[in-house]
């Protein structure tokens, strides 16, 4: 089971990637009869950029292109004051009926009603702008000439693309995988583009996931599986129960790291957060630890309270297990990875349970064979191999 994990460690950080469908420069024709200096291919959601900028005037000709289907649409900004969404000075194309239209529109918050998507101005000159959509190639391409805002060539851009409507408008896009990470910061001048923090982000989610996953999702049920199957054999006393602690211990440890940075990361979500995640992983985390502390307060085995203690061991134990592989699952869900991902935690997890059905057929009639041993020997004591 180790090795498994380890694998699976092994893999995701060595191969885990986000795909990106980022599309070629090669054979870009436009009808407006531009040509363009620089093409850069975007990283996400299959778009290119092609401008040119003009030194003189500080204006910039741009051509976004981005594949899309016809019922969807896409979206190119320019943010003069921070990353993101908020404040993003947005071009937006979408079909109604036949016709293409494109708005232009600026967001003020992660959370806009549909009447806020409206055509308007900018917060800095546009000059000229149009859209259409190619069936042919299947993508918009959205046209516009433009003063970079402050005169500066390096500026904050975002990305977007959806099929989601409102009516008539564009309206919401989702909030994982590429659509989450579309930004990078362009600068006009060099042609150079760099990650406004998309890609280093998208790296700490992957670390994150895989923390989580190799120490609540798999070292916990193996340490579970130790401790109730192990025990049962008097060969295994007492180095079942090191092995267990073992286990959870480095469960916990590695776990919490995944959790702080869990929280970094919600931190760094301005105005997007996962409520159910969260919630599961504040109550694994707050459980996990209180089970942790009670292996101090643990009566011997001849205690009277001991059987108590043992029915709130295995409760919240097994409840922090379940808890943990459900929140993984709704990460898996956020980050939507590779599917073969999701697929080897699932083939993992299902080799634990089948591993937990054996040896429960394994070791139920050596526990009734000895139960019934001890009742026939009524001075013999009880819980001595630590099965009771």
């Amino acid at each position: 089971m180790k090795l498994a994990a380890a694998l699976l460690v092994l893999c995701f950080l060595c191969s885990l990637q986000q795909r990106s469908g980022a599309q070629s420069c090669n054979d870009a024709g436009f009808s407006d009869g531009m040509s363009y200096e620089v093409c850069n291919p975007l990283s996400v959601l299959n778009s290119v950029l092609h401008y040119t900028y003009h030194a003189s005037n500080g204006t910039v000709d741009i051509a976004y292109r981005a594949w899309q289907s016809a019922s969807g649409w896409v979206a190119w900004a320019i943010n003069p004051d921070g990353v993101g969404m908020i404040g993003a000075n947005a071009f937006l194309a979408f079909h109604n009926g036949s016709s293409v239209m494109l708005y232009t529109t600026v967001f003020t918050n992660t959370n806009p009603a549909p009447s806020d998507i409206t055509d308007g101005n900018l917060t800095f000159t546009v000059h000229s702008r149009m859209a259409e959509y190619s069936s042919p190639g299947g993508y918009y391409t959205i046209y516009a000439s433009l003063d970079l805002p402050r005169n500066r060539t390096s500026q904050s851009t975002v990305w977007q693309a959806s099929t989601s409507f409102s009516g008539s408008v564009p309206f919401g896009h989702a909030y994982t995988g590429n659509n989450i990470i579309s930004t990078s910061t362009m600068n006009f001048l060099s042609g150079q583009s760099t990650s406004a923090g998309g890609i280093p982000r998208l790296h700490r989610k992957n670390i994150h996931g895989v923390v989580n996953a190799i120490s609540w999702g798999i070292l916990l049920p193996i340490g579970a599986i130790i401790a109730r199957y192990m025990k049962v054999f008097k060969s295994a006393d007492p180095a079942w129960f090191y092995l267990h602690v073992a286990c959870q211990c480095s469960g916990y440890i590695i776990g919490l790291s995944g959790w702080i940075l869990g929280l970094q990361l919600g931190s760094d979500s301005k105005g997007i957060t996962y409520h159910k995640h969260r919630n599961l992983g504040i109550a694994i985390f707050t459980l996990a630890t209180v089970q942790v502390f009670a292996l101090f307060l643990r009566p011997n085995k001849d205690h009277k309270h001991r059987l108590f203690w043992n029915i709130y061991h295995y409760a919240i134990g097994y409840g922090v297990i379940v808890m943990s592989i459900v929140n993984i699952f709704e990460g898996f869900d956020i980050l939507d990875p590779e599917k073969k991902w999701k697929n080897a935690y699932i083939a993992i997890i299902a080799t634990l349970g089948a591993v937990a059905l054996a040896l429960e057929a394994v070791t139920w009639p050596i526990v009734i064979i000895r139960r019934s041993s001890d009742d026939k020997a009524p001075h013999a004591g009880h819980g001595e191999n630590g099965y009771a």
